[in-house]
């Protein structure tokens, strides 16, 4: 048992270190991440990691999905929804469709099944690799809402697909209205069982005495039961946790009206999260000498070629389908909710990398079709092989192609107005209305009592700086120089402010609690001004 907690207690540092290191590198963690995780898997005596794929999909996947879920912009969503859908829904299809009949001309023995099969498995890209790789490099926020949005329904388009594909391959059988009509039942079901759980859980933390710790928990108990829910009678859990997430977010503001739970769930939400990620990513890596046991009798170089050639076929299909759907959607109206322009087509084309639900669906191949006959699955090991290769090549190869190429389209700016002038708007207007109600309900207490008056005067203070903000955000570079110099200088207090406390805390003359809060507070302050 010790041995064990060891091993993961070293395993998390070593990822903490590679993370960093991809940091100072300039690297996107997941990228470093893989590869780090593949260099250190050939160092002999390095024990061989064997990834039980219930593992991703029970304990990693639900909460990745409700945390992309939760901060998913939801009007942005929904006008994006035609780009989403094509690039979840149709995209998926086409791939397994182009990568099913392509691998049985392809491989011999590939039967069609096995083909759906294979392109159910590599046709979802992962988002949090995109970005990753596009943090800081002024990407237009309607790019990232597009493939956020699809990451965030291909899961269960691709889930749905292999689930078919898989009983195909068992039975011998295929019926192609059947898939159809049970594809739309398992995803519809999903959909209502994440919606009724979603709803009870908001009864729950509304209504019901909880504390800022047991809503956090409760978060994060809520999307396993809604994937486990839904999947225990044989519906999509991926749909049921992505729309019960949709809606417990969307009614957030009326739910968790306490500050300090929303910044409890915040800081413990972020840090899982990102330890989860970056976990995944290097088990990725580390998975490759059981993949190569796997494979047994298949000549290795046989099996780089197949997955070479799948992941040019991926590659070029997501080239294909999104500059097709983006000429078809501009021939018949031009609107602004669309893929537009060859820079954005060629951004979101080039975001495809797989990640590790395409691992973990392929490690999920049952071994046997008939346990009691002894019938082996057939080319189990070569399809997960492929996969590997193929979240290889379109991960770390895209990946690290992705940068330049953003950089060189030079993609045009977001028409609507950046984040901070929109954030000072929004408290520009909240103050406002804040002073227009203290001064229908208390304008008499405005006068009468010091404290309320001095409150009312803070407000106005702050009206007027937010009006000189907005102000300063259409000045010129010499200004905001200037107001970069203002915000050093509060960072430069704050931790001076700290060390005060710090002194403050050895000489013993106030109470720990009351400098905790005081320091939580120059925390607060100092996030609003690091964003």
């Amino acid at each position: 048992m010790h041995h064990h907690l060891l091993l993961i207690l070293g395993l998390l540092f070593a990822v903490m270190l590679l993370v960093m290191l991809a940091k100072k590198l300039k690297i996107a963690y997941p990228i470093f991440l893989v590869i780090a995780g593949i260099l250190t898997s050939l160092i002999p005596g390095v024990p061989d990691v064997h990834i039980e794929p219930d593992v991703i999909f029970l304990i990693f996947l639900p909460p990745l999905l409700y945390e992309a879920a939760w901060y998913t912009a939801w009007n942005d969503f929904w006008k994006l929804k035609r780009p989403i859908i094509l690039l979840a829904f149709g995209l998926v299809f086409f791939t397994s469709s182009i990568i099913a009949y392509s691998s049985t001309w392809l491989i011999p023995g590939f039967t069609l099944a096995m083909g759906f099969l294979l392109g159910g498995i590599v046709s979802p890209p992962d988002a949090v690799a995109a970005g990753t790789v596009m943090k800081g490099l002024g990407v237009p926020k309607k790019i990232m809402t597009i493939l956020e949005g699809e990451s965030l329904v291909n899961d269960a388009s691709s889930l749905i697909v292999v689930s078919f594909a898989l009983t195909a391959v068992k039975t011998g059988t295929f019926s192609l209205g059947t898939a159809v009509g049970s594809f739309f039942w398992v995803a519809i079901m999903g959909v209502l069982v994440g919606l009724v759980i979603g709803f009870i859980m908001k009864y729950i933390h509304k209504y019901l005495p909880t504390t800022p710790a047991i809503d956090a928990a409760l978060t994060w108990m809520t999307p396993y039961i809604m994937y486990l829910v839904a999947e225990s009678f044989g519906f999509s859990g991926v749909m049921a946790t992505v729309t019960g997430g949709l809606f417990i977010s969307y009614h957030a503001n009326t739910i968790f009206q306490s500050g300090e739970t929303r910044v409890n769930m915040l800081g413990v939400w972020t840090t899982v999260i990102f330890v989860l990620n970056a976990l995944v990513f290097v088990l990725i890596g580390l998975e490759l000498p059981e993949i190569l046991k796997g494979l047994g009798s298949v000549n290795i170089g046989t099996g780089i070629k197949y997955g070479l050639i799948i992941s040019l076929l991926v590659i070029v299909i997501r080239f294909v389908w999104v500059y097709a759907t983006s000429f078809i959607q501009f021939g018949k109206k031009r609107s602004p909710n669309r893929i537009a322009g060859w820079k954005e087509s060629l951004i979101i084309s080039f975001s495809g990398m797989r990640g590790v639900v395409s691992l973990a669906t392929a490690l999920s191949i049952p071994f046997y079709i008939s346990e009691t006959n002894n019938i082996y699955f057939p080319q189990r090991n070569l399809t997960i092989f492929v996969t590997f290769i193929v979240i290889v090549v379109t991960l770390v190869g895209q990946g690290l192609i992705l940068p330049f190429i953003i950089k060189m389209v030079k993609l045009p700016l977001d028409n609507e107005a950046n984040e901070d002038e929109q954030i000072t708007n929004i408290q520009l207007k909240l103050n406002t209305k804040a002073m227009w109600f203290l001064n229908k309900k208390f304008q008499k207490e405005i006068t009468d009592n010091e404290l309320i008056g001095f409150y009312f005067e803070d407000l106005q203070h702050n009206v007027n700086i937010s009006q000189q903000r907005l102000d300063s955000l259409e000045c010129d570079e010499t200004t905001l120089e200037e107001i970069d110099q203002y915000h050093q200088m509060l960072l430069e207090v704050y931790s001076m402010q700290r060390m005060q406390l710090f002194e403050m805390r050895r000489s013993n003359a106030f109470s720990d609690e009351a400098l905790r809060k005081v320091e939580n507070q120059l925390d607060l302050d100092s996030s609003k001004i690091n964003g």
